[in-house]
């Protein structure tokens, strides 16, 4: 359901919450007050020379001493209410790369004054011990395909700021541009091919910066949602396969979004966008929404998201609401010891569909209960000055009616096409779900990760590619997850798989 997991302020990219005037913190500041002490003597001394030199000479003989001390402590006083002035850079007091849906990185080799390039590359090789025979994965949006070679993402772009204005490309090649477009039914109304304008951007996004209490962004485009805490991007994330929380629930936002920091510790950010990962909107009204990520100190992190729209396409009278609520904890930090750093996550999720014939509670045949609660936890470990990591854990989500569950790509099925005659999405079918897992990383520098992970997957109906699996024998036939005369996928309650992956960030 995905296609940012901004780069946002949670975004939870610190890099992207709050960028100054001309890339400095604080805003350009006069000439003279960014010299050092000395330097500023020296200027006040030639100032005081070219006021004697190029006015009437003043009758005494220290005029100039007397003129560069003045000069000199304007100058003084200038810079103290300056620093008075200056706010503190928000989430700049600790450092945060430890978060899951943080990059790890620590400085970037692509920096410039006004662009700080980004290049990212997320390839893999996915062992599915179901042994599919077209080698389709179901039911996840970060993997896809089973005993093959794949670069999921491939990402070009970076971070402009100049002068308070600010903005961001990443492009996105590779299997995201394809699977990323085919969770998005709102192309399907309306005309322009939305999923193929913008299938080749993650990220795309301008704006500008305030220099209000602690900053003000004001962006409009494309950017990361991070409802469900994981990144888009796995390099950031603790785990390769989120669980379902994460991997149901949207990656980006097409709309405005105004980043509010009235402290360093905290940020409150609304949104007006198109819908529930959108290009488009699904009906007539738009999705609204809201952030809040508070840092009081370096060790924690809580984080909420919450949803309202219109998100049923052609059903305008069915509204969906969602809340996604995030702590994360740091609770054991020895910089350069053998076992130098633990910390977990805990992520909990509720929301339902109301109205068009569903209800959130209760209901009857007629008027089903149409829901979805969720969890998952993650705890994660480092060793040895965090050249290896090692990370355990899952969850598990119930969602009645199907409506965040992604529907399987039987016979070339779709979000837009919608669930198929073999796996239906009906008002009040059941579905429920878990997993686990455990995740191995070697980091030999900030810029790279190798990783290899164990996952398990069940589900109370069969919903898992199994070894036949789910393309026809001569491909995908008639219209997106029709009926085929004598065939049928091969569905499974569970699935185990081992992925091996290169991540990369500069």
């Amino acid at each position: 359901m995905r296609s940012a997991k901004l780069r946002s302020a949670q975004s939870c990219n610190m890099h992207d919450a709050w960028i100054g005037l001309d890339g400095d913190s604080a805003g350009k500041r006069p000439a003279l007050l960014e010299l050092t002490p000395r330097a500023q003597k020296g200027a006040a001394l030639a100032f005081g020379e070219r006021m004697t030199t190029q006015t009437t000479p003043l009758p005494f003989a220290g005029s100039r001493i007397i003129i560069a001390l003045a000069v000199l402590a304007f100058a003084s006083v200038a810079r103290a209410q300056s620093d008075l002035e200056k706010k503190a850079e928000p989430f700049a007091f600790a450092d945060f790369t430890w978060l899951t849906g943080n990059p790890r990185t620590k400085e970037s080799p692509l920096d410039t004054k006004c662009f700080t390039g980004e290049f990212r590359l997320d390839a893999d090789y996915v062992h599915d011990f179901n042994h599919p025979m077209d080698d389709t994965i179901v039911g996840s949006s970060e993997i896809f395909r089973s005993s093959e070679f794949h670069v999921t993402q491939l990402g070009v772009g970076g971070d402009f700021h100049c002068r308070g204005v600010r903005g961001r490309l990443m492009t996105q090649f590779g299997l995201y541009s394809q699977t990323t477009p085919r969770n998005d039914p709102s192309p399907s109304r309306g005309q322009w091919n939305l999923d193929n304008a913008y299938r080749y951007l993650s990220e795309a996004y301008g704006g500008y910066h305030v220099d209000v209490l602690n900053g003000i962004n004001v962006d409009a485009g494309i950017f990361m949602s991070y409802v469900g805490l994981y990144s888009y991007y796995q390099f950031d994330n603790w785990a390769y396969q989120p669980s379902y929380v994460s991997s149901n629930t949207p990656w980006f936002f097409n709309g405005i979004r105004i980043q509010i920091f009235p402290s360093d510790k905290l940020k409150i950010e609304p949104w007006f966008v198109n819908g529930w990962q959108s290009y488009g909107k699904f009906n007539t009204a738009p999705g609204l929404g809201m952030q809040i990520l508070w840092q009081p100190t370096g060790n924690l992190s809580v984080l909420s998201n919450n949803y309202w729209g219109t998100d049923t396409l052609g059903n305008s009278d069915r509204m969906r609401i969602h809340t996604d609520d995030s702590i994360q904890v740091k609770y054991y930090d020895q910089p350069g010891a053998s076992f130098s750093k633990a910390a977990f996550t805990v992520t909990l999720d509720a929301g339902c569909e109301y109205g068009g014939g569903v209800s959130c509670t209760g209901g009857s045949s007629s008027d089903p209960a149409q829901y979805f609660l969720g969890f998952m936890v993650y705890n994660r470990f480092w060793f040895f000055s965090d050249l290896f990591g090692l990370t355990i854990g899952g969850g598990a989500i119930t969602n009645p009616g199907r409506y965040l569950v992604l529907v399987p790509p039987i016979n070339g099925a779709t979000a837009a096409s919608g669930a198929s005659s073999y796996f239906t999405g009906n008002r009040g079918d059941s579905y429920k779900a878990w997993d686990g897992s455990i995740t191995f990383d070697f980091m030999p520098v900030q810029y790279i990760t190798f990783r290899i992970e164990g996952n398990h997957r069940a589900s109370n109906v069969p919903y898992f590619a199994g070894s036949g699996g789910v393309t026809p024998p001569g491909g995908n036939t008639g219209s997106p997850g029709s009926l085929v005369p004598d065939w049928a996928p091969d569905l499974r309650k569970s699935e185990n798989r081992i992925t091996a992956a290169l991540l990369v960030k500069l």
